[in-house]
């Protein structure tokens, strides 16, 4: 062999260890955010099927758990050396695990509210923590095209509950759902820790060469445009199956529309990327927020199961991208404040996110359905995808 060939071979070998770090990050993912947190949509309509809760109690848990979500990014922002802390860590996974399985055990209302608080709080550590966790890694091993492939566990871990749902629910209905989905999470956690775990041989490199000067000024209006993306396409994240499983014919299709989702988000963030590389990040970003509108708008009179199909898939080919999208961007302007930035970003996120269900719910209670609900949530992701479009401190438009 050459000397380059030497060393190419060595490169390869070197960020083997970096690979399975990804890998891991990939299954936590499924745990954190695709259980974690979104099991709660295909389980909804069974809750409501078996225990006749309203549409302003399951928009009110899934504030709580988005409050939560919200409290746990602040913690991130505000005491950044939680993100390095192996207890918290450790303890914000048991977490997410033990509060999706608890959910299947009580039918107080009370109970499940705390429980998806602390939830939301674990998925946010999480998600964060992950997020910088495998972005440094895959950097310090000139890796970092692969970032985009840790946000396709949020995808997966989607469209396996989807599958799951059903099934479980024949074993025992929603509360079979709940358990189930928390012994899948035990698995995937103890599968993502077992490999990440083995990753420490990635290649290290001085951390100032990870980073660059930047400040947190700049993210002002991106941070914003997030905001309104995280009211709006929460009401679809939250009542999706519900609104199809509510609509006449189309029961049985309720769950697949989150298998569709999932399916749908799993690659929808590398081919975001892809698209960002070659056309421009801030054109491709403004697109994704309009092309979720027009999902939304599309999902207010879908009848069928072809108009469903396409707007849940147009919902899950699109919330992922665009947060893939804004995190690498927040990351990327505020330089060596990067883990500042992420959680900031994801707390202006949270905090969109606590608004949009109860409201949505409130007005599906009151007027017998989510069309209003639905118009102003796609509204608002069209003006978030407006300022995206307006937004001057992006590198380049077109690359």
């Amino acid at each position: 062999m050459t000397n380059d060939q030497n060393k190419a071979k060595l490169t390869e070998i070197n960020q083997q260890p970096a690979m399975r770090v990804l890998v891991g990050g990939v299954f936590v993912m499924m745990v954190a955010m695709g259980i974690g947190r979104f099991a709660f949509t295909p389980i909804l309509p069974l809750m409501q099927r078996d225990l006749g809760i309203s549409h302003i109690l399951a928009g009110s848990l899934a504030s709580l758990n988005y409050a939560g979500y919200l409290l746990g990014a602040l913690l991130c922002a505000m005491l950044p050396s939680l993100l390095r802390n192996i207890f918290v860590n450790v303890g914000t996974l048991v977490a997410s695990i033990a509060t999706t399985l608890l959910m299947g055990l009580t039918v107080s209302p009370f109970s499940w509210g705390i429980l998806r608080f602390i939830g939301g709080v674990a998925s946010a550590m999480l998600f964060v923590v992950i997020a910088i966790e495998v972005s440094e890694t895959l950097a310090r091993s000139r890796l970092s095209r692969w970032n985009s492939v840790l946000f396709s566990g949020v995808g997966l871990g989607i469209a396996l509950s989807g599958l799951l749902v059903p099934f479980l629910d024949r074993l025992g209905g929603w509360s079979a759902a709940w358990l189930g989905m928390g012994a899948v999470a035990i698995v995937l956690a103890i599968a993502g820790i077992g490999l990440a775990g083995r990753g420490h041989g990635a290649v290290r490199v001085p951390y100032g060469a990870v980073h660059t000067a930047g400040t947190l000024k700049g993210i002002g209006r991106l941070a914003t445009a997030y905001f309104l993306e995280g009211v709006g396409y929460i009401v679809s994240a939250t009542f999706l199956v519900t609104m199809i499983a509510h609509t006449p014919g189309l029961s049985g299709f309720a769950p697949w529309s989150w298998v569709a989702v999932g399916l749908a988000a799993a690659p929808s963030t590398i081919l975001w990327q892809i698209a960002a590389n070659r056309m421009g990040l801030r054109l491709i970003l403004s697109l994704t927020y309009l092309l979720q509108a027009v999902g939304i708008f599309l999902s207010i009179n879908a009848a069928t199961a072809v108009t469903a199909g396409v707007a849940a898939a147009i919902f899950g080919g699109t919330f992922m991208g665009i947060t893939a999208l804004a995190m690498a961007e927040g990351t990327r302007r505020a330089g060596a404040e990067g883990r500042r930035a992420a959680a900031i970003m994801t707390a202006c996120f949270g905090a969109g996110q606590v608004v949009g269900p109860p409201l949505a719910g409130f007005l599906a209670d009151q007027l017998g359905g989510f069309s209003l609900a639905l118009f102003m949530a796609g509204t608002l992701v069209v003006i978030g995808g407006i300022l995206v479009a307006t937004d001057s401190n992006f590198s380049s438009v077109l690359k």
